[in-house]
């Protein structure tokens, strides 16, 4: 009996060894020169999230790495997955929280809570070659689910938390490939199929049928999911909205003309992120409206490339999550909508990634309702001109990709925890709202900042912004700065100890900005 007990004792104390000796935690360096294959290190994250097991991001530090507990199972899956990883203990982790919370380091971090569940919008007779998101989710591992619509006009994306839109034509213009491809079989078997589809479900036509599901993903966003969108999806997703209740669709795609003055009749207070655009009348062109910067940029491909904005991670980290990469240069790529002109993007929609040179963004995000949305301008962050049946892209030739890291960027960015950041709006009618946004973990905000309120004048572009009181602590206002999105200073006045403060915004262009107050980010203001 004492013999079982020894023996009973001392495999308790190896056990308790064994669990000590892994109590720390494993690091996923995701800089340039320390990680093997970024791509596969996001579905390590996401592996370790289906094992409800948190991942810790964190923003701006070696290229945005993940820390998350150690396991023998995930040190097995980088192995296999030829991702590199560092074993570190509480205390090096301890040492890393205090450099990333430091007021003079650019980072945060983000707890990582749950894995998403991801769908793809693409129909069933789809080539692999026609979408990087699948490409990217296929060579990350990580799980998702196709569907189209059949599955989303019957409501079937109540379930997920992330939806992707690709290679698209939400106007229900197939592409406009006619003048090229009309007699194509592919694009006589794509437009039997659609028509087909858009009767079973009781539409005349396909662009009917179209703006139904483009309704049902804007309900979708509306309700917190999160919308991905790339190429051709981007531009004619807005165009649907827009164009609700007038036809823009010519003979060769609905069997008879567009309505009289179309133009005119589009409401762009339906768009996400686009307004006073254009749309193509022109049946023959390989185009929809001028959102995209195609036909307007001549860049020459070895010049040809866009910067990654680089965010104020403490205050806005949701965009500097978007934004995590091993460099803030991107080398560019074509698409049916290679990128959006400036002109026509809405003052609210935060620019991601831009080319100053020809006046575009490439990558783009904004709020809807309690969700969010982000479009991606180009087809193949690996292939600079795709072309129609082409062969698909090899990621294991590409597995340090930047481009194709903002897709996965976009994949975990719902796992995040969120809270509430004070927004104001000046447009036609003024109004304050609070809307959802990414938070930092822990949270950051301090108690001075949640005590600033900033409240639109409505008869003058004018902010007043006051602090609610509290005892022991600071009341005044002794300095107020507003920035770009991108840390750019565009206002600045010190004050003598006030106790509220106007700031009037008149000299500003239109918009979306960051109000500090005595050196601490407190909210937002968009300029319409």
């Amino acid at each position: 009996m004492r013999i079982a007990l020894r023996l009973f004792v001392i495999f308790v104390l190896g056990m308790l060894a064994s669990a000590g000796a892994r109590a720390g935690k494993l690091f996923i360096p995701m800089d340039a020169t320390r990680q093997t294959n970024h791509l596969k290190a996001y579905g390590i994250a996401f592996a370790a999230l289906r094992e409800n097991k948190p991942v810790y991001w964190l923003l701006n530090y070696k290229g945005g790495s993940f820390v998350m507990d150690d396991t023998r199972e995930l040190e097995a899956l980088c192995t296999q997955r030829r991702v590199a990883f560092k074993k570190i203990t509480t205390a090096d982790y301890d040492a890393i929280k205090k450099k990333i919370k430091g007021p003079n380091f650019n980072g945060e971090i983000i707890k990582l809570e749950k894995a998403p569940k991801i769908a793809v919008y693409t129909p069933p007779n789809k080539e692999p070659w026609d979408d990087a998101v699948t490409l990217a989710l296929t060579y990350a591992e990580i799980p998702f689910d196709k569907l189209y619509a059949d599955e989303v006009l019957a409501g079937g994306l109540d379930k997920y938390d992330w939806l992707h839109l690709h290679h698209e034509d939400f106007t229900g213009q197939y592409g406009k490939f006619w003048g090229q491809f009309r007699h194509a079989p592919w694009y006589v078997n794509d437009k039997n199929a659609a028509e087909s589809m858009a009767a079973k479900h009781g539409f005349k036509k396909v662009s009917q049928m179209q703006l139904a599901v483009v309704k049902k993903i804007r309900d979708f966003v509306a309700a917190g999911g999160n919308l991905f969108a790339m190429c051709s999806a981007t531009d004619t997703y807005d165009i649907a909205l827009a164009a609700e209740g007038t036809d823009i669709c010519d003979t060769p795609f609905d069997g008879d003309k567009m309505a009289p003055n179309a133009q005119s009749k589009l409401d762009y207070s339906k768009c996400f992120a686009f307004r006073d655009f254009t749309i193509s009348t022109n049946e023959l062109e390989y185009e929809y409206s001028n959102i995209d910067n195609t036909n307007f940029r001549h860049v020459l491909k070895d010049s040809d490339k866009f910067i990654l904005v680089s965010f104020p991670a403490k205050f806005d980290p949701g965009a500097a999550m978007l934004c995590q990469n091993h460099t803030d240069t991107i080398k560019g790529f074509m698409g049916q909508t290679t990128a959006f002109r400036k002109e026509v993007i809405k003052p609210g929609v935060l620019i991601m990634g831009d080319f100053a040179k020809v006046n575009e963004a490439r990558y783009i995000h904004g709020e809807y309702g309690d969700g969010t949305w982000t479009f991606y301008g180009g087809h193949d962050p690996e292939d600079y001109q795709h072309m129609v049946g082409a062969a698909p892209t090899d990621l294991s030739l590409h597995p340090n990709s930047p481009g194709y890291r903002l897709i996965l960027n976009n994949v975990l960015a719902p796992a995040a925890k969120k809270k509430l950041i004070q927004t104001v709006v000046l447009g036609d009618t003024v109004t304050a709202k609070l809307v959802k946004k990414i938070a930092e973990e822990p949270a950051h905000v301090s108690t001075f900042a949640e005590r600033v309120k900033i409240t639109p004048d409505p008869s003058k572009e004018e902010l007043i912004i006051s602090v609610v009181p509290m005892q022991g602590a600071i009341n005044e206002i002794k300095a107020v700065v507003i920035l770009t999105g991108a840390s750019v200073e565009v206002y600045s006045r010190k004050f003598s100890s006030a106790d509220h403060v106007i700031v009037n915004l008149n000299d500003l262009p239109s918009g979306m900005f960051l109000v500090k107050v005595n050196g601490e980010y407190a909210g937002k203001v968009v300029k319409k």
